[in-house]
């Protein structure tokens, strides 16, 4: 099988490369190829010919994408429409990673795949339109992530190893809830649901809801570090306000996943325990 990732120099997109390394992978990190150049990514679509892409590439900087939206709308929706088409010139699967900001965060219970959108940031927004041109395809794969980590790019748990370093005291929100998704194990389950031929909307995100606040003191605690260091504020508190609106609930229910018979996810303390015993020694 011949597999083409864009945005393969992100978090996931890395991960993805092993994923498939089995497999006859092309690469194509932003620098190689920007999606939102329509010509650009038919050539390269016309010039691999592969059998599955794998649409890492997006524009991920929420609050960057609230003060430019149309480069977010360039990036995350018409580069992925532009995606499409190319797949169907040569009669690819595409596969689309989503996000959690495609939901309002209103919802008191998780969110599951058969859940109404209705995103409140520019971001969230770009991403379902990317979700619509991609679900035209009947072969589809839509995969939605939340609170992404890993060993490569920037992330949270590298933040807060980072802030540990140069503060006593840290402070994250106690009042936005999500489940975490680890690049590492998105990556081996988009392999299992290419390999059983999947197609449609599946939420991927590891076992266990928790804060901002709690997952910050769930890091210091994998790094041996005192968790009372952190200390929980309300999102209203933050200074400066951030420009793009989060959703309080962004929990993310893998019911499909559940449907289909597949294994779950893992608990995200595992895989937390297993990506900081690999930063502290890289």
């Amino acid at each position: 099988m011949r597999v083409l990732i864009t945005g393969s120099g992100g978090q996931v997109g890395h991960e993805l490369i092993q994923a498939f390394a089995d497999h006859d992978v092309i690469a194509t990190p932003h620098s190689e190829l920007d999606v939102s150049d329509r010509d650009a990514v038919i050539e390269a679509v016309r010039a691999s010919n592969p059998n599955v892409i794998l649409h890492a590439a997006a524009w991920t900087a929420v609050d960057a994408c609230e003060e430019d939206p149309d480069r977010a709308f360039a990036v995350n929706a018409l580069g992925t429409r532009y995606v499409a088409e190319a797949a169907g010139r040569v009669n690819a699967r595409v596969v689309y990673f989503s996000t959690d900001y495609v939901f309002d965060g209103t919802k008191t219970e998780p969110y599951t795949e058969a859940d109404a959108t209705n995103p409140q940031s520019v971001y969230g927004q770009s991403k379902l339109a990317g979700e619509r041109e991609i679900a035209r395809r009947s072969n589809a794969l839509i995969v939605r992530l939340s609170w992404v980590c890993g060993f490569h790019g920037q992330n949270m748990v590298k933040t807060i190893l980072r802030l540990a370093d140069e503060h006593d005291k840290l402070q994250f929100v106690d009042d936005q809830r999500g489940r975490l998704t680890f690049a590492e194990d998105a990556a081996a389950m988009v392999r299992q649901l290419i390999d059983n031929k999947r197609a449609g909307i599946f939420h991927v995100s590891n076992g266990g809801a928790v804060s901002w606040y709690e997952f910050a003191r769930s890091v210091m605690e994998s790094a041996g570090l005192d968790p009372e260091r952190v200390q929980p504020i309300a999102t209203a508190d933050l200074q400066p306000a951030r420009p793009a609106p989060r959703p309080a609930n962004s929990v993310l229910e893998n019911a499909a996943l559940r449907q289909a018979g597949l294994p779950p996810m893992p608990p995200y303390r595992e895989s937390l325990d297993r990506l900081v015993a690999r930063l502290v020694t890289a």
